[in-house]
């Protein structure tokens, strides 16, 4: 403005003179004319810068975003650590690359320099972008440091990088269904990503207050080192044993803490799509998204016979001294309930435990009655939504309405389906005395699961549940899984598959149940193998398949959990109860 107001009284003073020079007698300037010269000038300037701001005000979003890129911040996310502080994902910086369509000059040439550096780009897609009439468009995001080198040194006119956010998971697969992923403006999708999210995290983010803090990490219940373990064995045993999947948890008993969870096929949360070489998504990657041990629900089979023999203890209506009469096949209904490999005989509870006998535990059912049996099953969390931080948990399904043969083939694991997390829960709740407590991805100490645990059973049903479940470890289909020193207990449990609403004789679901040690039982396992095509020494059996998966973690990761091995004791695990 200064300047200005000097180049008007220079002109004025030159005039002044050109004028005098040519003999013409002038007075001095006068006054208003100066004055109305400086608020032309002004006028002229202001107008100028106001036309200016108008012309940014009435400019479109993608305008806006080519002039402040703050709209496009991807912001920070907390660390993920598991419960010894080894790191599950972070942030890690990068760049993005953008580009201002109306200062692109030709875009055929731009998507052709981009294109050395960027092999798989998309030309029509990039085209569009370029020749449209916006302000701002992003061409790639998450670049490399050598590619944004490499672009730079091309120096292709109206494009430009930003610097962004990456989520990194330094495990891989190791615990994708665990930790989940996020999308590409780093938003949780799955997992205890998306856990975050709904904590709070995403409102913090849309007031713009995460964008540069850094935030306190979130530590979750998992023990990296036993994780690793699980899924390199349920891996193993999908491919070993030619299964559609396979999967496992282990559950702290006393505090419901999940320390390991997998499920396989799984993915890389580092990629969590592929394109195939047509462009088009690879859907039978994106299949691994699904975790099968607590978003999906199946028929448990032979497990749920703990569930019906604990009901019977704690109802008072059979001890384990009571004999059941299995020596003949049960008609009901149009059905004929029968035993694999039956003993044709009155069997013990014991005894029907350790043979796996659906005519006893039928028979048990039978004493209890529908209503007492569905009630003891919702009292266990096992006909109800499961509760726990894990987002996407599916819902259990039962009958609309209950009848005596719904109650009969629910007692040996047909007409309930469940998912496997909840089922390890509700054993969990059998074996530690009877408390029920919700498992959760979070620390949890022992005193902390206290005042949430649910007493569930009697004391006394969970002790001859113990022996139960070590009998069958000892002497029946547990022995799979029995791993010296470490007094393993467990129960099989080999469900036919629903296929087309029927269900499929040679295409079954396997689970195996077990708690160990069983003195003392910490940590619960649920292994399952889905439609295996062959097993150990040719079996297709739980006890094939998911047995010898449960042996293999316990005996190579007890150690890690803090469970020293016992040897010496007693064989014979009626010594160990008090009839």
């Amino acid at each position: 403005m200064i300047s200005f107001i000097v180049r008007l009284r220079s002109r004025a003073h030159f005039t002044i003179r050109a004028k005098a020079n040519r003999g013409v007698l002038l007075s001095r300037p006068d006054p208003r004319r100066r004055i109305a010269l400086l608020i032309v000038g002004f006028i002229l300037l202001y107008t100028g810068v106001g036309a200016r701001l108008v012309q940014y005000g009435l400019t479109d979003t993608l305008t806006a975003g080519a002039i402040n890129f703050n709209q496009h911040t991807v912001a920070s996310r907390p660390d993920i650590l598991d419960r010894h502080g080894q790191l599950l994902a972070t942030d890690i910086n990068t760049v993005s690359l953008y580009a201002e369509p109306r200062r692109v000059i030709d875009a055929d040439e731009v998507i052709e320099k981009l294109a050395t550096v960027i092999p798989d780009l998309d030309w029509s897609e990039t085209h569009r972008r370029l020749k449209s009439k916006s302000a701002f468009q992003w061409l790639r995001r998450q670049l490399t440091p050598r590619q944004q080198a490499d672009i730079l040194a091309l120096g292709i006119p109206g494009i430009g990088f930003r610097p962004e956010k990456r989520r990194f998971y330094p495990g891989g697969s190791t615990a994708a269904h665990v930790v989940g992923h996020v999308n590409i403006d780093n938003l949780g999708l799955a997992g205890m990503e998306r856990y975050i999210d709904q904590q709070g995290y995403a409102d913090l983010r849309a007031a713009g207050l995460t964008n540069d803090t850094r935030m306190e990490p979130v530590r979750l219940s998992i023990d990296l080192r036993v994780q690793h373990i699980v899924r390199d064995v349920v891996q193993s045993a999908m491919t070993k044993y030619e299964a559609e999947a396979a999967g496992a948890v282990i559950v702290d008993a006393e505090t419901g803490e999940v320390l390991a969870m997998a499920s396989v096929p799984d993915y890389d949360p580092n990629q969590p799509s592929r394109t195939l070489a047509d462009g088009s998504i690879d859907r039978e990657y994106e299949k691994g998204w699904f975790n099968r041990v607590s978003n999906a629900t199946f028929e448990m089979g032979s497990t749920f016979k703990g569930f019906t023999l604990a009901m019977g203890l704690d109802t008072g209506h059979i001890t384990l001294s009571s004999v059941v009469d299995a020596s003949r096949p049960i008609r009901m209904g149009g059905f004929t309930i029968r035993d694999f490999r039956g003993k044709n005989r009155p069997l013990t509870i014991p005894e029907v435990f350790q043979y796996s006998s659906n005519i006893g535990t039928a028979a048990v059912a039978d004493r209890v009655g529908m209503d007492g049996h569905r009630e003891f099953l919702t009292r266990l969390g096992l006909l109800s939504k499961m509760e726990t931080e894990m987002p996407g948990v599916a819902t259990p399904t039962q009958p609309r309405i209950w009848k005596k043969i719904n109650s009969v083939t629910i007692s040996f694991g047909h007409g309930v389906a469940t998912t496997p997390l909840q089922t390890a829960v509700a054993a969990a709740a059998l074996i530690n005395g009877g408390n029920l407590i919700n498992p959760t991805f979070l620390p949890r100490s022992k005193d902390a699961a206290d005042e949430i645990a649910r007493a569930v059973v009697k004391n006394k049903t969970s002790d001859d549940m113990r022996f139960l479940y070590r009998w069958n470890g000892m002497n029946g289909s547990g022995r799979s899984a029995q791993v010296e020193g470490f007094d393993v207990g467990g129960k099989t449990g080999t469900a036919d598959k629903v296929i087309n609403g029927r269900y499929a004789k040679d295409i079954n679901f396997n689970a195996f149940i077990a708690g160990f040690p069983m003195a003392k039982p910490r940590y619960v396992v649920l292994t399952f193998v889905d439609a295996p095509k062959t097993g150990e020494n040719g079996g297709r059996t739980a006890a094939s398949t998911a047995a010898p998966i449960t042996k293999e973690i316990i005996s190579r990761s007890a150690a890690l959990l803090g469970v020293q091995p016992t040897f010496g004791t007693t064989d014979n695990p009626l010594e160990l109860v008090d009839y």
